[in-house]
């Protein structure tokens, strides 16, 4: 991200797609990182899951097994 750090921490983030067999190996390596990463959210069974974190200037990014679609679609049931 380009510009300057934001002063305080909201939801608002962007998100990536992953396998979900990669997702425990980008955990691994952030952590190693020193990065910050939230503890996970309550989940609906068949959502996927998500891997929230923070880099060094407070900018919140997500790691999600899922997509949007499947999610709503989840959610629809």
């Amino acid at each position: 991200m380009e510009g300057f750090s934001k002063t305080r921490r909201t939801y608002q983030h962007l998100a990536f797609k992953v396998s979900p067999e990669a997702l425990p190996l980008f955990e691994q390596r952030l952590r190693s990182l020193g990065l910050e990463i939230k503890p996970p959210r309550p989940r609906v069974e068949g959502e996927g899951e998500s891997l929230y974190l923070y880099d060094f200037d407070n900018h919140l990014f997500e790691l999600q097994t899922g997509t949007l679609d499947q999610r709503l679609q989840r959610y629809n049931v």
